[in-house]
């Protein structure tokens, strides 16, 4: 991988686990920062090979053990040189080896400390164990992502583990070394996945205090309750992702899938809904997924074909933009964001 550049010359140290914390590490390192990751000598806990953890990617890797006299003394003398370290121990881990944030600052003044949890370093939970579908069902995500009348459906790990855990983390650090630069005072930056998992919820919580979000799954404008905001079966059994909100798109995908122009003006009677839904799965049923692709393919009626993540490797668009590359053999996303150049108006990425 070829790292953007924005954060040349910042230095981590990453202490190795799951989840979040190596996701972190791994976009620090896409966009230029130089890190170490540090494992314990017995390995780490991994789901698959970690020959094909692609998170792992981009960083120095070296075998510490941090429990002994000779390991915790390594880490110690690696913070002296470093702007950032994170870890996603329980509280009191760190602690207990003698490695806790005010040892670490007395080594380092202007050090940051990411700690990233599942539930915080305090509060009842503290020290509990969990995982992302954990955090969710805790947070009230996981009861409003689901089809109406199913069970709660699990959304692989990406919310809490990536989207509240790993990208608050990331903010969270970012933001405490400007302070640092600035001030060369260091600090802890306490992520939880709980958290991070209550804060994407705002805007949806935003519409249920103003009446237009029922608590009840599947029945609302983003989770399947509504026929122009859902998937739909195609005649080689794949699917079609359908997504017109706005009435001037909604009126291009009406005429482009030869739907009947009066459900144009009965878009948003939610009376009507099960009737829309009606014709819009019959119509789409009649042509395979990839058809209407090319029907709708350049208009604005935001209708996509679901892709797997083989396919998606390989979509013009995203072949176009880098999206994916390989590397070691892999197949795998790019660093992101882009960056521009403001001498050249050219993107900088991998």
């Amino acid at each position: 991988m070829v790292s953007q550049g924005p954060l040349t010359g910042l230095r981590f140290v990453e202490l190795a686990g799951i989840g979040p914390c190596p996701f972190a590490a791994m976009v620090l390192a896409d966009l230029g920062a130089q890190g170490l990751r540090i494992e314990n000598p017995e390995g780490v806990h991994a789901l698959g090979s970690l020959n094909h953890d692609i998170t792992r990617r981009g960083r120095e890797v070296r075998q510490i053990d941090i429990r002994s006299d000779d390991g915790r003394a390594e880490l110690l003398s690696l913070v002296t040189e470093t702007d950032l370290l994170i870890e996603g121990f329980r509280p009191g881990v760190l602690e207990r080896r003698g490695l806790g944030p005010q040892i670490l600052l007395e080594q380092n003044p202007a050090l940051v400390i990411g700690r990233m949890t599942g539930w915080g370093q305090d509060g009842p939970w503290a020290r509990t164990a969990g995982h992302d579908l954990t955090y969710l069902a805790v947070a009230g995500i996981l009861a409003h992502i689901g089809r109406r009348g199913a069970p709660p459906t699990p959304p692989q790990n990406l919310v809490a583990d990536y989207g509240g855990g790993a990208m608050l983390l990331l903010v969270g650090v970012l933001a405490a070394l400007w302070e640092s630069q600035r001030t060369g005072v260091g600090q802890v930056v306490d992520a939880a996945m709980v958290d991070g998992c209550a804060l994407l919820s705002a805007f949806v919580r935003g519409l249920h205090a103003s009446g237009a979000w029922s608590l009840e799954a599947g029945v609302n404008l983003l989770d399947s309750g509504a026929p122009f905001y859902d998937v739909y079966r195609t005649k080689d059994d794949r699917w079609l992702a359908i997504a017109p909100l706005e009435p001037k798109f909604f009126a291009e995908f009406v005429v482009l899938a030869g739907i009947d122009q009066s459900w144009c003006t009965a878009q948003y009677d939610q009376s009507q809904w099960p009737a829309l839904r009606e014709a819009i799965a019959t119509t789409i049923v009649r042509r395979t997924r990839d058809d209407w692709a090319r029907v709708f393919e350049g208009t604005d009626a935001c209708v996509a074909p679901v892709l797997t993540m083989i396919e998606a490797a390989e979509h013009p668009h995203l072949v176009a933009r880098g999206t994916f590359v390989t590397a070691d053999g892999i197949t795998q996303p790019a660093a992101a964001p882009r960056f521009l150049r403001r001498d050249s108006g050219d993107a900088r990425g991998t």
